[in-house]
């Protein structure tokens, strides 16, 4: 009995199905940590580091006084941003009152920006609390807030290599800044 190949099978095992594999080997540096700080120290962190630089160096949008909003080196979507305090904490508890209320604020002006900018269509809000979490950096907290259009995911960074940013980062990051006001 020969078995029907047309069949699509996906059941792990390993054995041959009609399904096309797409590999993406370049995740492999994340899945590494490539890039990540050797340590959970303010010395290696990023979110420390960036702030001593310039704005247009750093991609920082805007500077607070307890705080400041950065663009995401590795963007989910075009204008994503990061709301850092300066004070190198890990946990959100650990904020201080006026630290959480600047953190809001901040968020709240860069969901503002960003629509009036890019005219998104929706938003993701979030922290990633904690390498089980889901936080890249675990070690210095840092609120995302990723613009949204409908369908503006898609299959290219698989197929392609690529990702679809319409404008270099530095572009965005002078666009966002320039409208921060």
């Amino acid at each position: 009995m020969t078995e029907d190949v047309s069949v699509l099978r996906q059941d792990g095992v390993g054995e041959a199905d009609a399904l096309d594999r797409l590999w993406t080997p370049y995740r492999m540096a994340y899945i590494r940590g490539e890039n990540k700080p050797v340590d959970a120290s303010a010395r290696e962190c990023p979110f420390c580091r960036v702030p001593t630089l310039d704005d247009e160096t750093g991609l920082i949008v805007h500077r607070g006084e307890l705080a400041y909003v950065v663009l995401n080196l590795y963007p989910y979507a075009p204008g994503h941003v990061m709301v850092c305090p300066y004070r190198h904490i890990a946990g959100y508890v650990e904020t201080t009152e006026d630290e959480a209320a600047e953190i809001a604020v901040l968020t709240k002006r860069a969901v503002a920006v960003l629509g009036e900018v890019s005219q998104a269509s929706g938003f993701n809000i979030g922290m990633n609390q904690g390498e089980a979490g889901g936080a890249g950096i675990a070690a210095h907290l840092h609120q995302h807030v990723v613009p949204r259009w409908v369908g503006d995911q898609n299959f290219m960074p698989i197929i392609g290599n690529t990702k679809t940013l319409p404008q270099l980062l530095t572009d965005t990051r002078a666009l966002l800044a320039d409208a921060w006001g």
